[in-house]
């Protein structure tokens, strides 16, 4: 066990919880909602510091990010437990695990260690990716640290429900937020993740890009009957074009049935290309479609001139049209992190 950063002694020995947006008060020898925090003896402790669950070099487009260093490998890191408990969540095994046990099997990679590797891969830099980062702070916070210091960028792949506090304290560190947007009303974040209140989401991200700077960008994977309706769309797309940018790429998925969502069908493409309209028409200049196929929706084109700066296949990139982070044929900015 490792102590934890964010917390609070309460009366009869618990504790509070503030490293994300649940703040769980926490009895004597029980844990949070993650699993990841448990109260010994009126303590409160982290218990997948350094724990390993996955590894892997990746490349960036496939968090997916495609403004942030394209075509760079990233050194990506996983442990165990997550502040959701979605149906369809398809890394389950890692990110709900049923106890503790699960921590047993890990691999122990100190921060020290993570950096000597990221860069002996030939990593640009470091993801904490695979289950929630937030539930990881300890771990995430001082490898982040080292990281910079070696001169990695770094990344959240987070369902952004991470405290304000833990925000505030890995902002220094952390240079790209890519952020889950699930829904745009609190049923449907119920339904998809036993998540209470969604606007805290949209709060931490604005606060991630406005006051620590980072690069963001937003992935909403399209639910059939869930959160595909005209309203949570444009919802979406008219937040991202109003509190963030017009320029932060939207990263629009579709769905396939996983784990306890069997029964739910696979986005309509019809559906899919509804979503890119309703981004469009928000004033959203980067709108990308995932798991579709067979198009070229992942390419980025100048808003301006219509020039392709960047050409996706996959998960690699070609980069076309691309000086610095502007359009190389008009000099257009187009909100790319290099």
């Amino acid at each position: 066990m490792y102590p934890a950063l964010l917390w609070e002694k309460l009366p009869d020995n618990r504790v509070r919880c503030g490293t994300c947006q649940w703040f769980c008060r926490i009895n004597e020898g029980q844990t949070g909602v993650c699993r990841m925090y448990r109260n010994d003896a009126g303590a409160l402790f982290n218990l997948n510091y350094a724990k390993i669950s996955s590894l892997a070099v990746d490349p960036i487009e496939k968090k997916p990010l495609y403004h942030f260093h394209p075509g760079s490998k990233v050194f990506s890191l996983g442990s165990w437990g997550c502040n959701f408990h979605c149906r369809g969540c398809q890394n389950w095994e890692i990110a709900c695990p049923e106890d503790e046990n699960g921590l047993r099997y890990s691999r122990e990679i100190l921060p020290e260690r993570a950096v000597e590797m990221a860069c002996q891969s030939g990593s640009a830099g470091i993801a904490w990716t695979y289950n929630e980062p937030s539930v990881w702070l300890e771990y995430t916070l001082e490898t982040a640290r080292l990281a910079k210091a070696q001169g990695l960028y770094t990344v959240y792949v987070t369902n952004g429900y991470a405290s304000e506090a833990q925000l505030d304290a890995i902002g220094p560190f952390l240079d790209a937020w890519r952020v889950d947007v699930k829904g745009f009303n609190n049923q449907s974040y119920r339904k998809i993740g036993r998540v209470q209140n969604y606007e805290g989401i949209l709060r931490v991200t604005e606060r991630a890009s406005h006051k620590w700077g980072m690069h963001v960008e937003v992935v909403t994977n399209i639910m059939p009957c869930i959160n595909d309706d005209d309203n949570q769309l444009r919802g979406i797309a008219e937040w991202i074009a109003g509190s963030l940018s017009p320029l932060t790429p939207w990263h629009i998925t579709r769905f396939h049935p996983r784990r306890q969502m069997q029964d739910y069908p696979v986005t309509p493409l019809e559906t899919m290309e509804r979503a890119l309209a309703l981004g469009v028409a928000a004033g959203l200049e980067f709108v990308y479609l995932g798991n579709v196929g067979g198009n070229d929706s992942g390419d980025t084109v100048c808003y301006n001139c219509g020039q392709k700066a960047v050409k996706r296949s996959g998960y690699s990139a070609r980069i076309m049209g691309l000086v610095g982070t502007h359009c190389r044929f008009c000099g257009t900015e187009l909100n790319f992190r290099v």
